[in-house]
This record gives C-alpha cells, structure tokens and sequence, in this order.
C-alpha cells in the first residue's frame, strides 16, 4: 500500500480529515486536482460546533486569528443601498459578547465555542499549511482523481497530475471529499436525490478597501439589498473584499449591482464572478466497501444557515476516528458500518433546515414591488409589508444551534442507545446526555477549562456523582479489545446537573455512548457494543 487513507479533494472537509487521521498516526495521503486553493469564497462561517472541533485539533485560535475581528459587528440588515438608513436590522453578538456569554453560563447550554467568521480563501491555505507540517500527511495538489477499482485489501486509485501524467495511488480505505459534482460518488452510482435545480445565481467578489470610508450604513455581515434580484452582499474576513449574490443574466451585471448597492462611487475590482445553481440534495449512501463519502459529495444545501461546509466538518471527524480505530486493530466490523447510519440523518435533517431557511427569504423578497422605493401610498405600502413578513421570516435563517450542536445518532449500532429521546431541534438547542448526543459543554474552571478539555483521545468514563465505583471491569474489557480507555472524576453540581447521570461513557469525538446510575452490570457487552464489535 502507498498509503492507510486516500482522500479526495482539499476543501475545508478534506483538509480537516487528514489532518485528524494525522494526528492520530494514520498514514493519509491528501489529494486535489487544482494546483492551489480557490481565490474565492465558497463559505465564510465556521458554526460552534466546528469551532469546538477545531479546537479538540488545536486550531480554533489560529483560526480565529486568520479570520474576523471579535468585536466586528454580526449584524444583518436590509437596505436599499449602504448610503441610506437601513429598513430593518437583525441583531446578531459579536465573538466577543458570545464568548462572554459564554464564560457567564454553566448550564450547558452554550458551546464551548462560538461561531467564527474566516473566509474560505483564507481557512484553505490554514488548514492546507498544518496539513504539510504533519508527517504522516502528504498533500498533493494538482493531482486529479480519474477512477478507482477494488482489490482484496484496498483501493487502487488511478490519478491524473497537472502534466498529464497517469500514477496510480493504493490505500487500504478512500474518502471522496471532492464536492457537489463528485468522480467518486459517481463512480459508486450513488443517485442525489430531492431538488437539483431551485434558483441559479451569481456570485462575485469585489476588492474594495475604501467602501467602509465611504459609506453610511453601519458596519455589519450581511446586507440584503431590497430589490427583485435577490442581492445579497456579504463582508469578508478582510473587510475589504465583499462578495454578492444576485439573480442576473450577465456577470457585468453584477458590477452595476455592486455599485447600485454601495450607493456612492467607489474604487473597487470585480476580482471573480461565477454562476452557481441553489440546490437541495442528499445521497441515497455514504459509503460502499473501502469507499467512504463525505461533505458536498454525499449533501447539497443552501448556503443559508451555514449548514454546507460545517456538516461536512461533523462527517470528516465522524468517518476519521472510525477508520483510525480499524487501522489500529480495536475497531470492530459495525463501526465503520456506523459512519452512514450516523452521517446520513444528519445530512437529511440539515438539507431539510436550509430548505426551510430559505423557504423564510422568499416569502419577504416575493413581495418586493418595482414602486417600493416611491414616496407614494402605493409604495410605502408595498415596503410595510415587505418589511412585517421580513421581521417575521427573516431571522429563521440563522436560527439553526439545534441543527448545529443537538443531533443525535439515534439508533447507531455503535451506541447504547435508550427508548425514546428528545426530539430533534432545528432552531434551539437544549443540552442532554441521552445517548448519541453530544455531551453538552460544561465549565471545571469558568471561562478556561471546560469538561471536553479534560477528555482524553478514547473512551472516556466520566464519574459525576458522589459515589466513584471502581471503573476496573470497564478498563480491564476495553484493554482486551486494544481500545483506548481512561477515567474523569468531575466534582462539583454543575456536571450533575446538566448531565443528569452518575456516570457517563464518551467516545473520541465527544457524543455519549452510555450512561447510567450504576456501572454496567455486563461491561463486556457495552464495550463490544461501542467499539463496532
């Protein structure tokens, strides 16, 4: 084998997953059929529960440092362009105040890390440099994935570099994180199934420096222009570069938008302009043999809600630690089995949130009027009721810390799961233990350490009441399987409160697999369970 681990395509996801097979000693090869990282913006916000990822790779406050400002206002307002008052603003905090929030609340019901805005421009070079610097990583840019076939052991992938020569790559397991129009899924035959083709648009990227000099508005995220174009512009991480999206025939369109948005003259550069197609889709499977799929390859969604990058982060750090484990030898045949019977719902549920989402925006911008602007009955009439049913739908959009940090891997092969449960949220999170849910974020030292922190890499059995029974049976059963296992005594109310039960089983990625008032009576059947076996 040239490698344990091939993955195909060097996107946010794809990066993310080798990064973490590197940290945790499997041999993974990196590869990507452009020559560098893209110049434009695909996404531009990290959700919590990516962050806190980023976090368990050491990476969240380089991330935060490459991206905005934490006190850079989130705000999102409607205008008719930025040298006018603003018609109606949708307040969002700034990093700065969710952080101190965040510090303040030790209910659970905060995640350890707030959201973070960094262009992907800029994350794809980061993760591409902490990539390189793993050694048991390496990245190949401008090698183009062609086809694949089968072996007894493995894959043999056959690749394509810049200058046209052919090599062939052997791996024991392959993931495609190769985007929407996927080699790899194809290959396999999986359909995409729900709507391919709802609204196309264009975005483009203008390099603007002095169009906060210039312009009245205050300074924000998102500005939704009022118009029968649907345009939408969006700061950067830069501050100086803005993308818009807008429904028009032409890409010079898009200039004479940009500038009907700013309002007044601006130098600028019109630095990329693209077509894109808003489509809401999921794959009928998310793995085949040695072949797994994750990010846009196996879910297409609307960018609003941010639901499109962050769930194919959740997918690279689920199939991860589960290849790491069978490579490593204590990882049982269910538990790469696990990784669609996870993933999948999940897709689902958030294509489901981000067709809702978007279901809110068209109900306002339907009612734009050509007269809107008129200083007339008519006119003014037609902006009041743009502007009621937009104070009413428009903030569904960034309702979604349910889909961002509550989902729940019900009825997994590889979790002790219980009847019944809570039912999945979209727009609220509310925190719980209930098996295959994400153990909610707790301080041990407000504001600095937090209980995911102290979990090691493994199983982690968390003691929480009182009464710390001997967790021998426990380490003797998970020590015969080869799987990592380790003990965390939590002290203190809080724990107890949130999680409810005395002892808690966590596995590598933080989602509870167990949990119980007493020790399992059977510990060998809970660890063969959790470990695939």
């Amino acid at each position: 084998m040239d490698t344990q681990v091939l993955v195909v395509g060097a996107g946010p996801v794809g990066l993310t997953l080798a990064i973490d097979l590197g940290k945790r000693g499997v041999r993974c090869t990196l590869i990507e059929k452009n020559d560098a990282p893209l110049g434009y913006p695909k996404m531009e916000r990290c959700n919590p529960r990516t962050m806190e990822i980023f976090r368990r790779l050491g990476l969240a406050e380089t991330v935060r440092a490459a991206g905005y400002p934490p006190d850079w206002p989130m705000d999102t307002y409607l205008v008719f362009d930025l040298m006018r008052p603003p018609l109606f603003k949708m307040a969002h905090p700034t990093v700065a105040q969710a952080k101190a929030k965040r510090d303040a609340t030790n209910d659970g019901s905060m995640p350890l890390e707030p959201y973070q805005i960094i262009s992907q421009y800029t994350l794809e070079p980061l993760l591409k440099s902490v990539a390189e610097t793993l050694p048991n990583v390496d990245v190949r840019f401008g090698h183009e994935f062609v086809s694949f076939t089968e072996e007894p052991d493995g894959v043999a992938a056959l690749i394509r570099k810049t200058n046209g020569e052919e090599v062939t790559i052997r791996a024991q397991y392959m993931v495609g994180c190769d985007g929407g129009s996927s080699p790899v899924r194809k290959q396999l035959g999986f359909r995409m199934e729900g709507e391919p083709n709802i609204l196309e648009m264009r975005q483009a990227l203008f390099h603007c420096p002095e169009l906060f000099d210039k312009v009245k508005v205050p300074r924000a995220r998102h500005y939704n222009r009022i118009d029968g174009t649907w345009t939408l512009m969006i700061v950067q991480d830069s501050r100086k570069h803005f993308t818009l999206h807008a429904v028009v025939e032409k890409d010079e369109d898009m200039a004479a938008l940009f500038e009907a948005i700013v309002g007044t003259p601006v130098k600028y550069e019109m630095v990329h302009c693209a077509k894109w197609m808003q489509r809401l889709l999921l794959a009928e499977h998310y793995s085949q043999g040695r072949v797994f799929l994750a990010g846009d390859s196996v879910h297409l969604v609307i960018p609003t809600g941010g639901l499109g990058m962050n769930t194919g982060v959740g997918d690279a750090i689920d199939v991860s630690w589960k290849l790491a484990a069978t490579l490593q030898g204590w990882g049982g045949l269910k538990l790469l089995g696990s990784y669609e019977a996870e993933r999948r719902p999940v897709g689902a549920r958030n294509v489901e949130a981000s067709g809702g989402g978007t279901t809110g925006r068209m109900k306002w911008r339907d009612l734009y009027r050509p007269n809107i602007e008129d200083d007339t009955p008519e006119g003014r009439a037609a902006l009041a009721n743009l502007l009621e049913v937009a104070r009413e739908e428009a903030p569904k959009s960034f309702r979604v810390l349910g889909a961002e940090l509550g989902y729940r891997y019900a009825g997994s092969p590889v979790i002790c799961d219980e009847p019944g449960g809570p039912v999945h949220k979209i727009e609220s999170y509310e925190p719980t233990s209930w098996p295959g849910a994400r153990l909610p974020h707790v301080w041990l030292k407000p504001g600095e350490v937090s209980v995911h922190d102290r979990i090691k890499d493994g199983y982690t059995l968390l003691r929480v009441g009182k009464t710390k029974a001997d967790a021998s049976g426990l380490q003797k059963v998970f020590g015969e399987i080869g799987a990592p296992f380790s003990v965390l005594d939590l002290d203190g109310e809080a724990p107890r409160q949130v999680y409810g039960f005395d002892y808690l089983l966590v596995r590598p990625d933080l989602h509870v697999v167990w949990r119980g008032n007493a020790l399992p009576e059977h510990p060998d059947q809970v660890a063969r369970v959790v470990t695939g076996h």
